[in-house]
């Protein structure tokens, strides 16, 4: 269980969304996470003001750890509560200036290793050069 923090301000902006401050529905992260063919199945999603939670029982830890990503990088959507159990993921604010490379080597040890950052972040990041400052990259263990 862990409190995940987002930039309320940044990340995709669903559609019909004026604000990118006005927090998205449950609704519509259901329907987020459905058509990024993420396997959400045993999870819910519970909105209060900018805050989601994520609860129930994940598929698997790599399911759940992409729906907590895939809601939390949402435009107003300022922190996300990891209540479905497990281990606790490991995460990476991109930094202004960061390349997946230079994340690789800082959390990884090992720059070449930026590919596997890259497939952990399937289907949220569709090229491994489009990263932005604020968004938070799911970092793969083991």
């Amino acid at each position: 269980m862990g409190l995940w923090k987002f930039m309320k301000g940044a990340g995709k902006r669903l559609s019909g969304r004026a604000e990118a401050a006005e927090a998205p529905s449950e609704d519509e992260l259901k329907k987020e996470i459905a058509d990024l063919g993420l396997e959400a199945e045993g999870l819910e999603i519970a909105v209060e003001g900018d805050k989601v939670t994520v609860s129930g029982a994940a598929a698997s830890q790599e399911a759940k750890e992409k729906v907590i990503l895939a809601v939390g990088n949402i435009a107003g959507v300022a922190q996300v509560e990891d209540a479905a159990g497990g281990t606790e993921p490991v995460f990476h604010t991109v930094e202004a200036g960061d390349s997946l490379w230079a994340i690789a080597e800082k959390t990884l040890g090992n720059g070449a290793r930026y590919t596997e950052i890259f497939e952990a972040n399937r289907p949220m990041l569709s090229d491994p050069d489009k990263i932005y400052p604020d968004q938070v990259l799911r970092i793969p263990q083991g």
